[in-house]
């Protein structure tokens, strides 16, 4: 890793982004093997912030009787000002580009503030039926919340919980019991609504990157559309209606396969591969319903999957190659 950063560098170096004095002071940096421990801290605050919401749902479960329903509301909902006031204090002007808090503490501040928010409105919902007895209103408030947040903070942990309460208002949680019970895959509007969301999401990066607006966000976005779109086209696939995702599911395979070369993003490129070999098997067991062929196939499929492992490899292994190739 250490040689790679130094090869970047000297690149840097010789196409005149950095001065020979920051090239020197890079490798006498170096030169000194100092190990930052930055990573392991901030997943040690990531981690505390979720076992400190969650124990804030276990204290309010344990003594929901002795404690009172206005009482617990009113407690979550002074932790949540508190967060924001302390955020809203030290946070950086807006700005369209990508800012960052002085002390990165405050980022994990912002999502304690938007986790507690989400649980005020649940809880209140709960409680109260503050939104009528339609609980999907809640995760849409909650997703406007989060996103208000994300952009103002610059927060791309609060986007992604933005995303995911987006995806509950449309019916969409995809959970182990969901998968067991077949009420995902069994449900067609579902699926379409996934698929035009996944592609409401691509259309929105794609403006925001024109006009400038937090144009970083593209990961997340991109990231939360390619499996939102990729899962609904699969499981669209297994339908007796299978032929009509299939146009989609082609242009979701093009479209993200050129997505990775744009970005050179290895994340994109190997979920491209592995959504469309599920999705080629899919096809192929549909159209070869017989069951000589499927005979024949079993008794290759040895063969078939080695092959498959091997040519995936040598993919990544090209598109890492052609990676660092524009990199140089």
């Amino acid at each position: 890793m250490i040689e790679k950063t130094s090869f970047l560098t000297s690149k840097l170096f010789e196409k005149d982004f950095i001065s020979k004095e920051q090239l020197d002071d890079f490798k006498e940096y170096k030169a000194k093997n100092i190990f930052s421990l930055n990573t392991e801290l901030l997943l040690l605050m990531y981690a505390s912030v979720m076992l400190f919401t969650s124990g804030i749902g276990v204290l309010v479960y344990q003594n929901i009787d002795s404690i009172g329903h206005i009482a617990i509301l009113a407690f979550v909902l002074l932790l949540t000002v508190l967060c924001f006031y302390f955020s809203f204090k030290n946070a950086p002007t807006f700005n369209k580009l990508e800012t960052k808090f002085k002390n990165p503490i405050y980022d994990y501040v912002v999502l304690t503030g938007s986790i507690l928010s989400c649980i005020f409105l649940g809880y209140a919902q709960f409680q109260y039926a503050v939104f009528g007895l339609d609980y999907k209103w809640v995760s849409l408030s909650s997703a406007l919340i989060c996103f208000v947040i994300a952009y103002y903070f610059d927060s791309r942990m609060v986007l992604s919980i933005a995303l995911t309460a987006l995806t509950t208002f449309i019916g969409i949680t995809l959970t182990p019991q969901k998968f067991f019970e077949n009420e995902f895959m069994s449900n067609p509007v579902l699926l379409f609504s996934g698929i035009v969301l996944g592609v409401m999401l691509v259309v929105w990066t794609i403006y925001s990157e024109k006009v400038g607006l937090k144009k970083h966000f593209y990961f997340v976005f991109y990231t939360f559309a390619q499996h939102l779109i990729g899962i609904c086209c699969l499981s669209g696939l297994f339908q007796e209606q299978w032929y009509l995702f299939l146009p989609i599911f082609l242009c979701f395979i093009y479209y993200f396969y050129k997505l990775s070369y744009t970005y050179f993003a290895t994340s994109f490129f190997v979920f491209t591969l592995l959504y469309g070999f599920i999705g080629l098997n899919t096809v192929l067991s549909k159209v070869f319903d017989n069951s000589f062929l499927i005979e024949f196939i079993i008794m290759i499929s040895p063969f078939y999957f080695i092959g498959s492992i091997v040519v995936f490899i040598s993919l990544v292994k090209k598109f890492n190659k052609e990676k660092h190739a524009s990199i140089s």
